[in-house]
């Protein structure tokens, strides 16, 4: 009977080609949108976390200037609150840091012979390449030596490399920064887009101490890198830095901290949360179709037992039971729930891929979606189509043969 009934409904939506796609249409849509709607959502949630990942692992960063609760820096002047000195202090006193990176940047123009390009010079120290995640493409990175003879060496990055120098290697080759010759020494392997669309290649990275003495005329510093050996120390080294810097800036208990350290880890779990409640929006707002789909498929039961009660009528005269019809009429409803969820699932996989080709944007494909969207448009089918089919198999013989 089973087979048998599957066979009936795939009959009956043969026949009916025009009314069997307009009731599967409200399925397909649902669950060709969930599919694309989620996978663009947990797309822009790996793309944020593979951006927060390539700063750095285990990554604390910390930043003159105080910040107010609403996220606005204050303390005027207070920019100029951190030095080298406080980031080799971090180095040597706070248990459980592995590497510190200091570091200076400016926009300056960089040229070449005829060529000219305005990217971020970043002055910084040679544990930099590590505690950023950064590789070498090509050369050879600043060394410790550099930093101490202040050298007019430069390291570039990819989007600059090929700006300046085109095909051609700009190992050995001397630029221009600011009127000050650089001999470029190393060529960065290419990082790509950050979650905001800033350009990570799109740099020059020399010596701290020549950027601070022979580019900036400054002593103090923009920033200080710190990396963690692990994400279990990492809170407790946040504190430590604080406590550290307070006592080096000789801050008083009434004085709120001259500088900021921002956990990047602490920052993923917020991006986390935040992307995957877009995520499940999305993916509620495209599931809303399907509960439409489910009432078409309700509706068009409901016309199928109409126009098929003298059949249900003859079926029953012939022996037909109550499990019978309503067997019959429920594999009808899920057979058009799985027909529709079929085809939703490869429309919703081409419109996923179709985005991602177009607009550039990232969208990831989960078979988990894949599965509950389908799940969903089985469960659909099945419950719209149990009142129709019951309606059928509670249907009187004698008044179903009568009926006109």
């Amino acid at each position: 009977m089973f087979w048998e009934s599957v066979v009936i409904a795939l009959d009956g939506l043969r026949a009916n080609k025009m009314r069997s796609i307009l009731t599967m249409l409200g399925i397909i849509i649902g669950v060709g949108a969930v599919i694309a709607m989620v996978s663009i959502g947990m797309g822009v949630r790996d793309k944020v976390q593979k951006s927060i990942a390539g700063l750095g692992s285990n990554l604390l960063i910390v930043m003159p200037g105080a910040t107010a609760p609403s996220g606005v820096r204050v303390a005027a002047g207070s920019t100029t609150s951190l030095t080298y000195k406080d980031a080799q202090a971090i180095a040597r006193e706070i248990s459980g840091v592995n590497l510190v990176a200091p570091s200076v940047q400016r926009q300056y123009q960089a040229v070449f012979g005829g060529k000219n390009w305005i990217t971020s010079m970043q002055g910084t120290t040679p544990d930099f390449l590590a505690v950023r995640n950064f590789e070498m493409a090509d050369g050879s990175f600043i060394s410790q030596r550099d930093l101490d003879t202040r050298d007019r060496v430069a390291v570039l990055g990819r989007t600059v490399a090929d700006n300046l120098f085109g095909e051609m290697s700009p190992l050995g080759q001397t630029i221009r920064i600011n009127k000050s010759t650089f001999r470029v020494i190393g060529v960065l392997a290419t990082k790509g887009q950050s979650a905001g669309g800033q350009d990570q290649d799109d740099l020059i990275i020399v010596p701290l101490t020549t950027a601070q003495e022979r580019m900036l005329g400054i002593t103090h510093i923009h920033s200080i890198s710190v990396q963690a050996e692990n994400p279990e120390v990492i809170d407790q080294v946040q504190q430590d830095i604080a406590t550290l810097l307070r006592v080096r800036h000789r801050l008083q208990p009434s004085v709120p901290d001259d500088f900021s350290v921002r956990n990047l880890a602490a920052v993923m779990a917020t991006a986390e949360e935040t992307t995957g409640t877009i995520t499940l929006l999305l993916g509620n707002t495209a599931a809303i179709s399907l509960l439409v789909g489910g009432i078409g498929i309700m509706n068009i039961m409901l016309v199928s037992v109409t126009e098929r009660t003298r059949e249900i009528g003859v079926r029953k005269a012939l022996g037909a039971t109550y499990a019978n019809i309503l067997l019959q009429f429920l594999i009808e409803a899920i057979v058009i729930g799985v027909t529709g969820g079929l085809i939703g699932i490869a429309m919703g996989l081409g419109a996923s891929y179709t985005i991602s080709s177009l607009f550039g944007w990232a969208t990831v494909v989960s078979v988990g979606t894949i599965l509950l969207a389908f799940g969903f448009s089985v469960l659909i089918g099945l419950f719209f189509g149990l009142y129709p089919a019951r309606k059928a198999a509670l249907l009187d013989p004698i008044d179903a043969l009568r009926y006109e």
